[in-house]
C-alpha cells in the first residue's frame, strides 16, 4: 500500500492537467481524428548489430547521444542507463553505462532487467489486439457485455453538504474502444485528493496478491470519474484489460502473455516477476541526485509471482526485449517470421481515437491509440519525432518510441522515481538519435 501511494503521487506530478478532465467534443461519443498511416509489412528482420552508417545514421553524430548518457551518470542524475536504437531492422547503438544498485556498486549490463511499469500497456493492448483478430470482442462492444459487474456503474458528481459522494447513473456501458484510450470515466491512483482516485487507493484494488476478479469486484463498487466518453483521464483501464483477457482466453493472463507474445518473440527476461536466478541482473529503482543518490527501499520484492498481475504497470523487461517487441510493432504485427498481428490491426492501434484537446496541457500535438500515445503533430509537440511515432513510458523512468515513418526505434532502461528528471531525458534522447539520422 505504501509503494502505491508513492506510485500515486509520482504520477499525479506528470498528470494532474488531464485530471481536470477537460470535456471532449460535443456529444457522448469521441469520433477517431484523421491521422492514419498504412503499417508496414517489411518482412523478417533479424535485429543483428550493424554500423549506423548502413542504415543512414551518423556514427560520429551518434557519440552525441552516448556522450550525454554517461554524463548524466558521471553527474550523479540517475545510477545507470542502458539504450538500444535500432533502424532497419538492425541494431546501431546499444550501450550501458553506469550501475544498476548505488549501494552495491555493481556495474549495470546491457541485459539488466528493469521495472518497466507503465510500458506494460502496450504489451497489454497487443494482447487485447490478438484476442480481437480472433473475434472475442469489437471496438464498439460495451464492456458490461464481457463485465456484467460494470452494468450499473455510477458517476461521481461531487460532495453532498454531509460529505458524502454526489452519484448518478452512468448514462451508458463505457464500450472497449474507450477502455483502451483512457475515454470511459474510470479513475486510477494518480491523485490521492481526488475521491475517485483516493476510493481506488484506499480500496487497494490494485492489489497483485489477489486475483484480477477481485479488482473487477471492487471497482464495481467504485464510481466513475465522469459519464463514459465524455473526458480523457488516464485510468486502471488497462488493468482492466488483463482481466478481460483472462476471460476472453481461458488463460491466466501472466500465461496468455508468456506463451503468445514473450515467447514466440523471443522476449526471454519479460515477466511479471523476475525469477530468482536472474536477481544479480536486476536494476534498482533510484531517487534523489548527487550525493543524495540512493536505493529506494520502498518497493515491492522483484521475485514476488503475482497472483493478479497488473497490465497497467506489472511487468519487468530488458532493452533488447523490449527492442523485440518495438521490431515486431514496426514490421507490422510479425518478428522473424512469427506474426502476432495483422498489419491493419497495427495501423488501428497507432490511429488517434480521440478528440485530443485534453491532451494539449499534457502533451501537445499528441493523441491516443489503442494503449499508445500517438504523435498528431510534431511541430506542436515541439519534439523531433515526425507525425505517426508512437510511444509511452514508464513511472520510473523507461521509454520508448516506435517511428514507422523512419523505420527506427528506441528503447531506454532507467530507473529512477523523479519524472522531472526522466522526462528531460526523454526528450535529450529524441533531438540526440534524429540530429545523427542523415536521411
Amino acid at each position: 500500500m505504501r509503494h502505491l501511494k508513492m506510485f500515486a503521487l509520482g504520477l499525479f506530478a506528470l498528470f494532474a492537467a488531464p485530471l481536470a478532465l477537460t470535456p471532449l467534443a460535443q456529444g457522448p461519443h469521441i469520433a477517431p481524428a484523421p491521422v492514419r498511416m498504412k503499417a508496414p509489412d517489411r518482412g523478417g528482420r533479424d535485429l543483428a548489430a550493424a554500423s549506423p552508417e548502413s542504415v543512414g545514421i551518423s556514427s560520429e553524430r551518434l557519440r552525441r547521444l552516448d556522450g550525454a548518457m554517461k554524463k548524466l551518470v558521471d553527474d550523479k542524475q540517475v545510477a545507470g542507463l542502458v539504450t538500444l536504437l535500432e533502424r532497419h531492422g538492425k541494431i546501431v547503438d546499444f550501450n550501458a553505462v553506469g550501475q544498476r544498485d548505488v549501494k552495491s556498486g555493481e556495474a549495470l549490463l546491457k541485459d539488466s532487467i528493469f521495472r518497466i511499469y507503465s510500458m506494460s500497456k502496450p504489451i497489454t493492448g497487443v494482447a487485447m489486439m490478438m484476442l480481437y483478430e480472433e473475434g472475442k470482442w469489437r471496438l464498439d462492444d460495451p464492456v458490461a457485455r464481457y463485465i456484467p459487474e460494470f452494468a450499473k456503474l455510477k458517476v461521481y458528481t461531487g460532495k453532498n453538504e454531509d460529505g458524502s459522494p454526489k452519484l448518478e447513473d452512468a448514462r451508458r456501458s463505457m464500450t472497449m474502444r474507450e477502455l483502451m484510450t483512457h475515454t470511459g470515466g474510470l479513475g486510477y491512483v494518480l491523485n490521492a485528493n481526488n475521491p475517485v482516485d483516493k476510493m481506488i487507493i484506499d480500496g487497494n484494488v490494485l492489489n497483485a496478491r489477489a486475483p484480477l476478479q477481485n479488482m473487477i469486484e471492487g471497482l464495481s463498487k467504485i464510481p466513475l470519474l465522469a459519464q463514459p466518453g465524455t473526458r480523457w483521464s488516464y485510468s486502471i483501464a488497462v488493468d482492466v484489460q488483463g482481466y478481460l483477457i483472462e476471460k476472453f482466453s481461458g488463460q491466466t493472463f501472466a500465461d496468455f502473455a508468456r506463451t503468445r507474445i514473450f515467447e514466440p518473440l523471443g522476449m526471454k527476461d519479460t515477466a511479471f516477476y523476475v525469477p530468482k536466478d536472474k536477481l544479480a541482473r536486476f536494476s534498482e529503482v533510484h531517487t534523489g541526485a548527487g550525493a543524495t543518490l540512493a536505493v529506494d527501499a520502498n518497493r515491492p520484492d522483484p521475485a514476488f509471482v503475482p497472483l493478479g498481475p497488473s497490465g497497467g504497470g506489472g511487468l519487468y523487461s530488458t532493452a533488447s526485449d523490449y527492442a523485440r517487441f518495438c521490431e515486431m510493432l514496426l514490421e507490422g504485427g510479425q518478428l522473424n517470421g512469427v506474426r502476432l498481428l495483422a498489419p491493419r490491426t497495427v495501423e488501428m492501434m497507432r490511429t488517434n481515437h480521440v478528440n485530443p484537446d485534453p491532451l494539449k496541457t499534457m502533451a501537445p500535438g499528441t493523441g491516443w491509440g489503442l494503449d499508445f500515445q500517438v504523435v498528431m503533430d510534431a511541430a506542436a509537440a515541439g519534439d523531433s519525432v515526425p507525425n505517426g511515432t508512437f510511444t509511452w513510458f514508464g513511472i520510473a523512468g523507461t521509454w520508448f518510441w516506435i517511428d514507422p515513418v523512419g523505420d527506427l526505434a528506441f528503447v531506454g532502461m532507467v530507473g529512477h522515481q523523479s519524472l522531472q528528471t526522466t522526462r528531460a531525458i526523454h526528450g535529450l534522447s529524441r533531438s540526440l538519435v534524429y540530429q545523427a539520422v542523415m536521411d
